[in-house]
């Protein structure tokens, strides 16, 4: 598969995504074994300081999490993810870019690095992710 078609392949799984769609998320690179999403912030994903609410990280790093796995399965599923704030995300935009660390035949474990980034184009790391993800045959239930 073309770069090309990888790229317009995952635009169309995001398109297929009501929340994704409902969010406003893009994604910006996707390639075998990795995934760019992003996500410009208003102010309904912010919490009660001001700064965007966790469940809108949660959410970024979970779905670039399962776009780098499904990418090598043709689709994927969340077994299981985990999140670790590391600074509070203040900016324009959120920027999850996430990448597969080791594989088999039915599931990825991937990392995920979360940005904020700043009107100038600066970004700060504000939080990690990990993440397991499973090729859709393998699903139960």
């Amino acid at each position: 598969m073309t770069p090309q078609d990888m790229q317009a392949l995952g635009e169309r799984v995001l398109a297929a995504q009501p929340f994704s769609r409902f969010l406003g998320a893009r994604l910006d690179r996707f390639v075998e074994g990795e995934a760019q999403l992003s996500l410009a912030l208003r102010p309904e994903f912010l919490q009660q300081h001001g700064r965007p609410h966790g469940g809108i990280l949660s959410y970024l790093a979970d779905n670039a999490l399962t776009f780098a796995g499904g990418s090598l399965y043709g689709d994927g599923l969340t077994l299981e993810f985990k999140i670790n704030y590391t600074k509070a995300a203040q900016g324009d935009t959120l920027v999850a870019r996430a990448r597969v660390e080791s594989s088999g035949r039915q599931a990825a474990v991937c990392r995920c690095d979360l940005f904020s980034v700043a009107e100038d184009g600066s970004e700060t790391l504000c939080a990690v992710a990990q993440g397991t993800i499973m090729a859709p045959a393998t699903a139960t239930g």
